[in-house]
């Protein structure tokens, strides 16, 4: 065993790597030179399993910046593949455990010695990003040293927020929950190829092309009778593109896959969740990227064959913000007690996030949708003053039974089918090992476990970065 990798010698002079993918139950085969045996570490694994992935297996705040705070120092490089500012990934930092929000930059910033890319998946907002900047250096970190953003990474203007602003306004009672950020517009932009990007602002044409764009800008803000002064906005905004440019702006295929060939590993942060995936989420209540495993690819510019252990985050409850279908949701007093001892309000919003049971329907969907190999289960210790618990292991579906996630949620009557456990009425937050959890979790987890197509390797107990319980 070598690197987590076997070798095996066969006949003719010829060699493989052979490597088991613990969630997956399946043994990959290269074929490599023997020779390669006797080079340095890069040398064999410059194209395999360098990348592994952390992502959101519900609606998004799933704990994911805690995570990958907890597995950041494993890895030489952490890279955001998508999304924008509406991401809210929370961190416990220093001896005093200071809350962090952190929305664009990668949660490994924190890490001496660490890499953090913004890829070009990622849209990106000046003024937010430098905003962080701040609130990062006031830790001692000098983000000038260890953040590195693609020049392809696509720009949030102040139009965008306004046209997001505009838009949500115009639909009156079918909003679909926009966090106003601009994240959608600015996708708008990139897909239908109007949009800046980060290279943009180093050329001497950026304020040229940025008023031939507000202008086409401002024809669909008249048309939505938009008429707020946004002057503020695009002040604040550049000044923020001038403190962008002294930041480190970087070919950022070329520089992650060089770091690949050279045996670094990276570690691919992804935002919200798979349930909000612009394909494969309970659309239209969803975001405007991939937030998927398949994601990472476009995002970062790998290729697929470097894609490793693909980590999913679930809650050991569900939780959604804004509009949209949420099928085990709980609003009666059950789910105002989860929403209560969880702090479940947004980390970007501020607003109350829908509470409800755990749905394995959903949860399978997301597992088989990201080729999960192993989940983290965050927030059990919320679940430690419920005398019963439930778990949603089917759904009605206009009368039938289904395990299926249906096409169009929200023209369907859906229905949980729950299982009920037993609570274990007792604290956790302080259990560091396995065999010290209350034989009722275990037998919670252990349900899960055999009904999903992976399983639960981590449990996260509280918010400390030392508050997780491995399991496997």
């Amino acid at each position: 065993m070598m690197y987590g990798y076997n070798f095996l010698y066969l006949p003719m002079n010829k060699a493989f790597i052979i490597k088991k993918t613990p969630g997956r139950g399946a043994f990959f085969i290269f074929p490599i030179s023997p020779v390669q045996l006797l080079l340095p570490r890069f040398s064999i694994y410059t194209k395999y399993f360098m990348v592994d992935v952390i992502l959101g297996l519900q609606w998004g705040d799933e704990g994911k910046g805690k995570i990958v705070d907890y597995f950041a120092s494993k890895y030489d490089i952490i890279a955001r593949f998508q999304g924008g500012p509406n991401a809210g990934h929370t961190l416990y930092v220093g001896e005093e455990n200071k809350k962090v929000v952190l929305h664009q930059i990668p949660s490994g910033v924190f890490h001496q010695g660490t890499i953090n890319l913004i890829g070009n998946g990622v849209v990106l907002d000046p003024v937010t990003l430098r905003r962080e900047c701040e609130t990062v250096a006031s830790f001692g970190v000098d983000v000038k040293q260890n953040l590195f953003i693609s020049e392809r990474t696509h720009v949030i203007l102040p139009t965008h927020r306004a046209l997001d602003k505009a838009a949500e306004m115009s639909k009156g009672n079918d909003k679909i929950g926009s966090t106003l950020k601009g994240i959608g517009p600015a996708y708008m932009d990139k897909t239908g190829r109007n949009g800046l990007r980060v290279g943009d602002l180093l050329h001497k044409s950026f304020t040229t092309s940025y008023i031939k764009l507000r202008l086409k800008h401002q024809k669909l803000l008249d048309n939505y009778n938009f008429n707020e002064d946004i002057s503020a906005w695009e002040e604040e905004f550049f000044d923020a593109v001038e403190f962008l440019k002294t930041l480190n702006i970087v070919n950022g295929e070329y520089f992650i896959n060089d770091h690949i060939s050279q045996g670094k590993k990276v570690l691919a942060e992804g935002a919200q969740g798979s349930m909000l995936d612009i394909d494969f989420g309970t659309f239209p209540f969803v975001t405007s990227s991939n937030t998927i495993s398949s994601g990472v690819c476009n995002g970062l510019g790998v290729a697929p064959q470097t894609i490793g252990e693909v980590i999913g985050v679930s809650k050991a409850y569900c939780t959604r913000v804004g509009s949209g279908p949420f099928p085990t949701e709980l609003e009666d007093e059950t789910g105002e007690k989860l929403r209560k001892i969880g702090h479940e309000f947004g980390a970007t919003t501020g607003r109350p996030r829908r509470c409800g049971w755990m749905d394995l329907v959903a949860l399978n969907y997301a597992c088989m949708l990201n080729g999960v190999t192993q989940i983290v289960m965050t927030k059990a210790d919320v679940l430690d003053a419920f005398e019963e618990l439930e778990i949603c292991t089917s759904y009605n579906v206009n009368g039938k039974e289904s395990k299926q996630v249906p096409f169009q949620m929200t023209q369907c009557k859906i229905e949980p089918n729950y299982q009920t456990f037993k609570g274990w009425k007792m604290d956790t937050t302080q259990i560091k090992l396995v065999k010290d959890l209350p034989g009722e979790m275990n037998t919670y987890i252990d349900f899960i476990n055999s009904n999903l197509q992976a399983k639960v390797h981590y449990i996260s107990n509280g918010p400390g970065r030392d508050q997780i319980v491995k399991v496997y």
